[in-house]
């Protein structure tokens, strides 16, 4: 049987919508990072013609035919992965499970970075890694109500402090995304992802990268796209704040009857 399994193997996943004009840049620069031999952009609801770009960019496609939101855009992109894996070992190929690059469809050239994110997965040294863009990128942004919640909300469930919380460039391990699915939806998905991954025991690592994708701006689309973030971040962080109170009662509980036994015995 031949084999295929090579020394972490990466696939790229693109949620994309509307991004016509970037997306091919993005895929090229994706397409020559080291690790990576599969691009997957998953077209979530577009009007334009980001599929057919990213398509003619040598990327596997994936479309919905309206916009379900970024967390859904990822796990069909995950869920391509494991199509084509299942392909390969079809065809007699000893295929392990890739790790998985998340980018932004707008990051154009500057996806070429990305290869600071793949190599500590590749070296077991992180299960996963969020992109860090330098500061002056981040001031572009506008949304720091948006990142105060994530960053208040991941340090009180988990202790950590998180300069980015809700940058989407991730890399890793099967496992990890494994872990941490279902994603949570829309937006929230990087807290989510965050949380989940941390409360678990997994090694997540922030990694400064020199990308730059488009800066949100501060017309009435922008500010109603804030408001959505905002939304989703806050559902992610009640829904994980819930289980949280549920696992606490739960060992509360188990406690309980574990003491209640033993001072039956001893009667």
């Amino acid at each position: 049987m031949a084999s295929t399994r090579g020394p972490g193997r990466v696939a790229a996943v693109i949620p994309a919508r509307n991004e016509q004009e970037r997306i091919g840049a993005t895929v090229w620069a994706v397409r020559a990072l080291p690790h990576v031999d599969l691009v997957v952009v998953v077209d979530d609801g577009s009007r334009d013609e980001t599929a057919a770009v990213a398509r003619a960019a040598g990327a596997r496609v994936f479309r919905h035919a309206r916009n379900r939101g970024k967390g859904a855009a990822m796990e069909t992109g995950a869920e391509g992965v494991r199509g084509y894996e299942a392909d390969e070992r079809r065809s007699g190929a000893d295929v392990a499970p890739r790790h998985l690059l998340f980018v932004d469809a707008d990051l154009g050239e500057t996806a070429g970075a990305a290869a600071a994110l793949i190599e500590p997965v590749c070296a077991g040294e992180a299960d996963m890694t969020i992109a860090r863009f330098p500061a002056t990128r981040l001031r572009l942004g506008g949304h720091g109500m948006v990142v105060r919640l994530a960053r208040e909300g991941i340090r009180r469930a988990t202790g950590r402090e998180m300069e980015q919380p809700l940058n989407g460039q991730r890399c890793m391990t099967r496992r990890a995304f494994d872990a941490a699915s279902p994603l949570a939806p829309g937006f929230g998905v990087e807290t989510g992802l965050t949380i989940d991954l941390l409360s678990r025991g997994f090694r997540v690592v922030e990694v400064e990268v020199p990308m730059e994708h488009r800066a949100t701006g501060t017309d009435l689309r922008s500010q109603l796209h804030r408001a959505r973030q905002f939304v989703d971040v806050a559902r992610a962080l009640a829904v994980r704040e819930l289980r949280g109170v549920r696992a606490r009662r739960a060992r509360a509980d188990l406690l309980g009857r574990i003491a209640n036994e033993q001072v039956q015995r001893a009667e």
